[in-house]
Formats: C-alpha cells, structure tokens, sequence
C-alpha cells in the first residue's frame, strides 16, 4: 500500500500547477492533501472527483483556508469528519478513514506562528488529536497518520536550528507536544527507515531557500508500532514542484 501526504496551499492552485497529471502518475493507493483552501463545489469536476479516487473533502467554514482532503483508489468502509470539537473541527484539520487493514488520520495541525495564542491552540489541537489516536490504539486498531504537522522534531529537521529555537515550529513545547505522539506508539516512518538523512519538506518562499535547500520538515507520515516492521519505503519528494511543501510517501507490504 502505497501513501502519499502533500500539503498542497491551495488546490486550485495546484491544478493549475499540474496536479492532476502529478496525482495520475504518483502510484499512489492513498493521496492526503492538507491545506486544500476550497470547498468541493469550487473545484472543477474533474478535480472534485479525479479518476480512478474515491475523494472526500474536508474544507474549513472559512473560505481560502485550511481544509483537508483524502483520496483513495478503494472506498473507505468508514470516513470520520473532525475531533468532535467545534473549536477545531470549524477549521477542517482531521480526516479519518478506515480501510480493511488500517485507519488513516490525515492531519493538518495549526502553525503557531502568529503568535502565543495560536501557539496554545495548537498545542491544545495536538493534544485533542492525541487522545484520539490513544482511543484508537487501545482499541487495536493499525494506525498511519499523516500530514502538515508543522512541528519539526529534532534539529537534523531543519537547516538552521540554533536560529530557531523560539521559532514556532520548533519551540520546545511543541517538539514536546510532538514526542507524546509518538510516545503513545507511532512510529516516524522516514526515521525508521533513515534514522540520519537530511531531507526537508517545506521551505519558506523567500528566494532561493529551496533552491539552497534552506528548509525544515514538518510532513510526517507516522504508523502504528504493529505497522513498523511493514515499512517497505518512506520517503520526501521535493523535486515535486507546486507547493511551499514537497509530498512525503510510505510503503506498507500488508497481508491480503
């Protein structure tokens, strides 16, 4: 089963950009796109429902904002809309589907970086997601979440991490906030497989930083520990143009 996450910032701008041929080659089983900034009813059809994917979007009650969708060649048995709390749940960020052998959590979690009291609604946004994906697991349930978590973990996440240390996307309560998710048994694909490559998945639009490679990763695809020894390939794409963010992709040999 082949995975792929992208935050896209802004799916009509990525058709534009070619998304649709991009998605036509990927390979994927599973596309999970993050900030999608549209409603389905914006979109054109063939971007609405792109061939070969059952869609299921996720927009934010703000227009141009936010917003999550899950693309997948099998028809989930389940979709699952939210956290069940309206303070987040307003801003389109967490979309569930259950698969025969797993449940995938696409997952956009709020930047900080606007200031303190963003940066304790995300963090009260990851600990809401926490204790969801706690449920899930002390329920037995094969988990992969996926998406912008837009925390990087340790400082080979980021090209310069003594210049960010107060930065948000690396403050240390939310580095924290990040290590719970994990230590409730999920597991960093890419870490797995490559414990010391450097590759980033966002870059700031500023000229050149990605062309010099200046860049953090902040996309994730985690899985649950009965998953790990699954784990064929993980892998950040960034010679995939289009966003500020490069796709990030898992492979899991599953039974059946």
């Amino acid at each position: 089963m082949r995975i792929i996450s992208w935050n896209v910032n802004g799916i009509r701008a990525g058709e534009r950009k070619g998304f649709l041929p991009w998605l036509a080659g990927c390979g994927a089983d599973v596309v999970a796109l993050q900030e999608i900034k549209a409603a389905p009813e914006q979109l054109s059809a063939e971007l609405r429902a792109p061939p070969g994917y059952h869609a299921h979007w996720l927009p934010a009650e703000r227009p141009g904002y936010s917003g999550v969708a899950t693309l997948s060649c099998a028809a989930p048995l389940e979709v699952r809309r939210g956290l069940g709390d309206p303070r987040f749940d307003a801003e389109g960020r967490v979309l569930a589907t259950r698969f025969p052998a797993l449940t995938l959590f696409n997952v956009y979690v709020p930047s900080g970086t606007t200031g303190p009291e963003r940066v304790g609604f995300k963090l009260a946004f990851t600990a809401a997601l926490r204790e969801a994906l706690r449920a899930e697991l002390a329920a037995g349930r094969s988990l992969v979440v996926v998406g912008d978590l837009n925390t990087a973990f340790a400082e080979l996440d980021l090209a310069r991490p003594r210049e960010n240390q107060r930065t948000s996307g690396f403050m240390p309560e939310e580095r924290a906030a990040l290590g719970e998710l994990f230590a409730i048994g999920l597991v960093d694909s890419f870490r797995h497989l490559h414990p010391a490559a450097v590759k980033y998945s966002w870059w700031t639009q500023r000229v050149g930083a990605r062309e010099r490679n200046v860049g953090w990763r902040l996309d994730y695809v985690l899985v649950s520990r009965d998953l790990a020894p699954r784990i064929v390939a993980a892998d950040t794409h960034p010679e995939v143009p289009g966003s500020d963010h490069c796709p990030v992709s898992v492979e899991l040999a599953l039974e059946g």
